[in-house]
């Protein structure tokens, strides 16, 4: 599945992306805002991640933006754990990405995917409480606060930190299914 915005092209992870995920992803600043992700990261975790099985009803991207001549990759996002028409909403940007609108715009694509295009009805997420800006993300495609906050494992801090949780009805805005070329 690939999905294309103004400035951004989400695809699936291919084995020649092993170094440029290494790359992006493999700051410390990025790494502890993640769950399942450890620190150090490196290329041999990056050819793991993208050899690693995928789920249909929880399809995961790369991001790469297209404002430069050559693609380049800035980051990744994708659904996990679906269960009972739930899916659950991730993301990051590398550090030069941030600040630039990049992850509003990517999410905005896989949620409408959700919307359109699988069988969910609902989507949550969960940030950790440092880290404000992926809130402030959230809230603008719509999620809302569920009212739990608590502590979430961090594989790259090695500990349990606060986080929020928040949640998206897909049905909220009464649109119907999306005609979908195969």
């Amino acid at each position: 599945m690939f999905a294309r915005t103004e400035r951004l092209m989400l695809r699936p992870a291919w084995p020649e992306d092993a170094a440029a995920l290494a790359t992006a992803i493999g700051h410390a600043a990025v790494l502890r805002m993640l769950s399942r992700v450890p620190f150090p990261y490196d290329i041999k975790d990056a050819a793991d991640w993208i050899a690693g099985p995928c789920d249909l009803h929880a399809p995961r991207f790369v991001i790469e933006t297209l404002e430069q001549a050559t693609p380049r990759l800035i980051g990744g996002i994708g659904l996990s754990d679906p269960d009972a028409g739930t899916a659950n909403l991730g993301y990051w940007l590398t550090p030069e990405a941030w600040g630039r609108g990049y992850a509003t715009e990517a999410a905005r694509a896989v949620v409408e995917i959700a919307r359109h295009a699988l069988p969910l009805t609902r989507l949550t997420a969960r940030h950790f409480a440092d880290n404000p800006a992926s809130g402030r993300v959230l809230r603008k495609l719509g999620f809302r606060l569920t009212g739990t906050v608590g502590d979430l494992h961090s594989a790259a801090r090695d500990e349990a930190a606060p986080s929020v949780e928040y949640a998206l009805d897909l049905a909220d805005d009464g649109r119907g299914l999306m005609p979908m070329a195969a």
